[in-house]
């Protein structure tokens, strides 16, 4: 069943700059479902249901509560409103939106952990603060959400604060140091969560260069997000048969 969610959240990554109009809503959507079910599903069967459960707990809970407490107050993100195209919201944040967080910090924290022992949450929110330099622009270009002033900002990246990064990484370290206290360290399976994080990377640098045009983008988020995706491949490298 994970590797079935995994292909299919790539299937429906793949289309997403292929539409637009109401289908663009619905494979947003539809993508954050099936990455966020692909994540927690392998958590579930690969390492138990305390360890899925509280991964769910900390990240969609605590995502929903960074969110919602940035909406209102503009603490740590900067000054940001959600529109209503991401369908129902939970005071004030779109429900997707803590599942954005719960699908990324899965696999992310075994990238992590894998990379360092001892400072696997720095790591592990840097990876966060990176993928959302990819996420983050995308998202205001097709109306998600906006900042009401969005500089200064990383050059070449429009329409977001730095605050916005600075935030994420914050919040993200704040996370990855709690799933660390929590959650045992293990050997088990993380192949399909890793095939999503180097699909994410290279499939955002890709996307942002050759269908959206961003090229700043392209090189910010994979300066960014390259300081964890390109170090775990790595040790995965040194670590294979």
């Amino acid at each position: 069943m994970p590797w079935v969610l995994a292909l299919a959240t790539i299937a429906m990554q793949i289309s997403y700059p292929l539409v637009d109009g109401g289908w663009l809503r619905r494979v947003t959507i539809g993508s954050v479902v099936l990455f966020a079910l692909a994540s927690v599903t392998h958590a579930w069967v690969h390492r138990g249901f305390r360890w899925a459960f509280t991964l769910v707990a900390v990240t969609a809970g605590g995502g929903l509560a960074a969110e919602a407490i940035g909406v209102r107050t503009g603490f740590p993100f900067g000054d940001y409103a959600y529109s209503d195209a991401l369908g129902p919201q939970l005071l004030g944040v779109p429900v997707v939106v803590p599942l954005a967080w719960t699908m990324m910090a899965y696999p992310m924290f075994l990238a992590a952990r894998r990379i360092s022992r001892r400072w696997a949450a720095v790591v592990g929110g840097v990876g966060l603060a990176g993928w959302d330099v990819f996420l983050d622009p995308q998202m205001v270009a097709d109306g998600r959400w906006r900042w009401s002033d969005p500089t200064p900002g990383l050059p070449g990246v429009r329409d977001v604060p730095l605050t916005n990064f600075v935030g994420w990484l914050v919040v993200g370290i704040a996370m990855m140091a709690l799933l660390s206290l929590a959650l045992p360290r293990d050997r088990a399976s993380e192949t399909a969560p890793a095939l999503l994080l180097f699909w994410t990377y290279f499939g955002s640098i890709i996307g942002n260069v050759f269908w959206f045009g961003t090229h700043a983008i392209a090189l910010a988020g994979g300066i960014a997000m390259g300081l964890v995706a390109i170090p775990y491949a790595w040790t995965l490298w040194q670590s294979r048969p």
